[in-house]
């Protein structure tokens, strides 16, 4: 339990850089060139995600031996894309209601529902995030032993055997 906390609270820590990383750009580009709030946080989504993946896997989860590093990005990906989908849907619906032209007629309104929007999304996707990276990305707690029948496991030691273009 007291890993299971200290992972928590790193990953929050992770997670707030990573916000006021998304945020930040997401706000830049909504109130600069005045790009739909869509546009700006897919990007700033994609933006933050480098930092994201980095600060996790060095500082968050510990690297399952049974798994390749391939396999290791491939589910982070995977599970990235699935959050920007989750992210993108929801500040689509937080400004959905304006009018089409909101983003420059009503710009304040615009920005504020933007990010709120932007900050519903920052936590359905964080607990979305924590939860798959968890299940299929972290290592068994030292001394504790791998489960063979886990999903993580089979498909790490697949990973293992099926290594594309000779990587590790």
């Amino acid at each position: 339990m007291r890993r299971l906390i200290g992972q928590l609270l790193k990953f929050g820590i992770v997670g707030i850089i990573a916000f006021l990383i998304d945020i930040g750009i997401m706000n830049l580009l909504i109130m600069g060139p005045h790009l739909n709030n869509v546009l700006a946080g897919a990007i700033s989504f994609l933006i933050s995600l480098v930092f994201n993946y980095l600060a996790s896997m060095r500082y968050v989860f510990k690297h399952r031996e049974d798994m390749a590093r391939w396999m290791e990005m491939a589910v982070f990906l995977v599970s990235s894309i699935i959050g920007l989908g989750i992210n993108e849907a929801i500040l689509w619906m937080g400004t959905a209601m304006l009018p089409p032209d909101a983003i420059t007629t009503m710009h304040a309104r615009y920005l504020l529902y933007s990010n709120v929007a932007k900050i519903t999304a920052t936590v359905v996707v964080a607990i979305w995030n924590f939860l798959i990276r968890k299940w299929l990305l972290d290592a068994p707690a030292p001394g504790k032993p791998v489960n063979p029948r886990s999903v993580a496991h089979r498909l790490g030691v697949w990973s293992l055997s099926h290594r594309p273009f000779g990587w590790r």
